[in-house]
């Protein structure tokens, strides 16, 4: 039998491909046009959140590397200019999941972009083998995405529509960690939410992995440049309940008093994730309300 490595919190049935139709690539297009096979259920049905009233793009700009950095842009129409959200997304790229959340923050009056980290090597959002999307995503090191953000931020401030000193970032999963990282890098950075990102090495990690992940979100409560909302699950197989614990009290030892974490005891593992069986609505309404509230207070005042 074939052992596949999954991403934290999945379970088998997450990682079946759907038989339903995946869509491809629309014309002209840099992303794959629907939801990570990897993930989908089934039976989800997902929030559908539509462009009317919206600019919705592809964007690409020059990274540290010289890498010409993909990325998905949704604004509302008009001049702005607009505050600006960052959003990251879990292993699986930018699928049709990670862009409707750009799009719901750009009918929340932002100017949401989501840079595609892993497409150095290969775009990992059609992909259905996750030992193939791992190994995608373990070539994305922090110093490669520390340099992508600084790019984002760096072609955020060359555009007319956006409020290049109200700059928030959200990032679900491997995401989520990102957020922490980048709030610890960046002071232009306005305010952070991070969904159920891993926030130490786990239990059973070799040293290799340890040194791989870091900097790690715990290591750096006291660098924090702004606030940070962590939204997790109680129930996050591979997010330990002590480690969030660990996480709440290195923010308070370091006196983040702006920073804290909110833990949803019933929520697995990916309890936003609208297209995977994971969801919990009322959590993931609740964790949406207070990033909107959060990103309110930071980015529109």
């Amino acid at each position: 039998m074939t052992l596949i490595t999954r991403p934290e919190g999945l379970s088998p049935d997450q990682i079946a491909p759907s038989r339903r139709s995946l869509g491809v690539a629309t014309a002209g297009g840099l992303f794959f046009a629907a939801y990570a096979p990897a993930a989908l259920s089934q039976s989800a049905q997902p929030i559908a959140t539509d462009a009317a009233g919206l600019v919705a793009q592809d964007a690409a700009y020059p990274a540290p590397d010289g890498f010409a950095l993909p990325a998905y842009v949704a604004r509302p129409e008009g001049a702005g200019p607009f505050p600006v959200v960052i959003v990251v997304s879990e292993i699986f790229g930018v699928h049709e999941y990670i862009r409707d959340v750009c799009r719901r923050l750009a009918k929340a009056g932002y100017a949401a972009i989501a840079p595609a980290f892993f497409v150095r090597v290969q775009d990992p959002a059609p992909l259905s083998d996750m030992q193939a999307i791992q190994r995608i995503v373990g070539a994305a090191g922090y110093d490669q995405v520390m340099g992508d953000i600084g790019a984002t931020l760096d072609w955020i401030g060359a555009q007319a529509w956006a409020k290049a000193d109200k700059v928030g970032i959200t990032g679900f999963c491997w995401g989520g960690k990102v957020v922490w990282q980048a709030m610890a890098r960046f002071p232009t950075l306005d305010a952070g939410v991070a969904w159920y990102g891993r926030l130490s090495p786990a239990a059973n990690a070799t040293d290799e992995q340890k040194a791989a992940g870091r900097p790690w979100p715990i290591d750096l409560a006291g660098e924090l440049k702004a606030p940070v909302l962590g939204l997790y699950g109680g129930q996050d197989g591979g997010i330990p309940n002590d480690t969030v614990k660990a996480m709440t009290d290195a923010l308070a030892a370091a006196g983040r008093t702006d920073s804290h974490i909110i833990l949803y005891d019933d929520a697995p593992h990916g309890f936003h994730a609208d297209y995977r069986a994971s969801y919990r609505e009322a959590d993931a309404k609740d964790g949406w309300r207070r990033l909107l509230e959060l990103f309110e207070q930071r980015l529109k005042r």
